[in-house]
């Protein structure tokens, strides 16, 4: 009686080598994107944080002469989500200034990692920079307070 070898059905070392520098190839394209994209959704974390500021120091300012720090007007020293450190600069009868700094693994957004809200006798001025110079263009700084 003749043997008959059964054939097995597999994939080679070849194929499987293909299949992992393909996946390596892919994940390469994608990771970097999928970052980006995390790291804007946490930009919002810092745009409520700046709302929640402002609100609470029109309420301090209606009740006393001039804007406070945020011990003062009640708001935490961090940001909800706790991406973002906060910190009152400056404070006075007419304005106030409100820097917001990347914490933790909001840190690795280098393009937008200091974000800084002067609010000047009713106008709001945004900037925004990798560091403490805030030195975005405007079209950078546009991408960092927008979602």
């Amino acid at each position: 009686m003749p043997v008959s070898f059964a054939r097995h059905r597999g994939f080679t070392l070849v194929e499987l080598m293909v299949a992992v520098v393909v996946a390596g190839i892919l994940s390469s394209v994608a990771l970097p994107t999928f970052e980006s994209q995390l790291q804007q959704s946490r930009r919002t974390d810092v745009l409520i944080a700046t709302i929640a500021v402002q609100a609470a120091q029109e309420r301090f300012r209606s009740n006393a002469t001039a804007y406070g720090g945020l011990a003062e007007i009640g708001v935490s020293a961090v940001s909800a989500a706790k991406h973002y450190s906060l910190e009152i600069t400056a404070s006075d009868a007419d304005g106030f200034e409100l820097v917001a700094v990347a914490t933790g693994v909001q840190s690795r957004d280098l393009r937008c990692r200091h974000m800084k809200l002067t609010a000047d006798k009713m106008n709001l001025t945004h900037a925004s920079g990798p560091d403490a110079t805030f030195a975005n263009t405007a079209a950078a700084n546009q991408k960092c307070w927008s979602l």
